[in-house]
């Protein structure tokens, strides 16, 4: 295994992306979520998306590549103002960060972190409650839950960390 890569994405990585996207959601979300949602929450809806959004170019997007196959990403940006949630309280928002599960442990995601919001920046996050393992790995760079709290489409309730 070669040393991993991060670089800007591009819109030949949709589908690439699509695939870390949703294989990481089945590896986290698949007992949290009826067996129906996987109806509709499809690679191939997944990478439709990602072709729409890389579309425009990329914006704040990198992903991770290992002997040339993208393994994870992650996307930052100004903070969203989100109906019914609590007012943001940092202008950089984490939108997203993902990495297959095969990977986790290797430092890829602090790579991906550390690029896409390097750790001088203040910025803020929603995470799952009910995802442990990316709680603690937000910790360890210097995220921390501020009490915002809110529940989804999902019904995942979701805790904001801020740094």
């Amino acid at each position: 295994m070669s040393e991993p890569q991060v670089r800007p994405a591009v819109l030949d990585d949709a589908e690439a992306i699509a695939t870390v996207h949703h294989t990481s959601w089945v590896q986290t979300y698949s007992d949290l979520l009826p067996a129906e949602h996987w109806e509709s929450d499809t690679v191939e809806r997944r990478a439709q998306r990602w072709h729409e959004r890389l579309s425009d170019g990329p914006g704040n997007l990198a992903v991770a590549v290992v002997d040339e196959q993208v393994v994870g990403f992650a996307k930052a940006g100004p903070t969203r103002r989100k109906k019914n949630v609590p007012p943001p309280v940092r202008s950089e928002e984490l939108w997203a960060l993902y990495v297959l599960g095969e990977r986790h442990g290797t430092g890829i995601g602090a790579l991906l972190l550390e690029t896409i919001l390097p750790p001088t920046v203040p910025a803020e996050l929603w995470v799952a409650d009910a995802n442990p393992r990316a709680r603690r790995c937000y910790e360890k760079h210097g995220f921390t839950p501020d009490g915002a709290r809110f529940t989804d489409d999902l019904n995942f309730a979701l805790i904001r960390m801020v740094r």
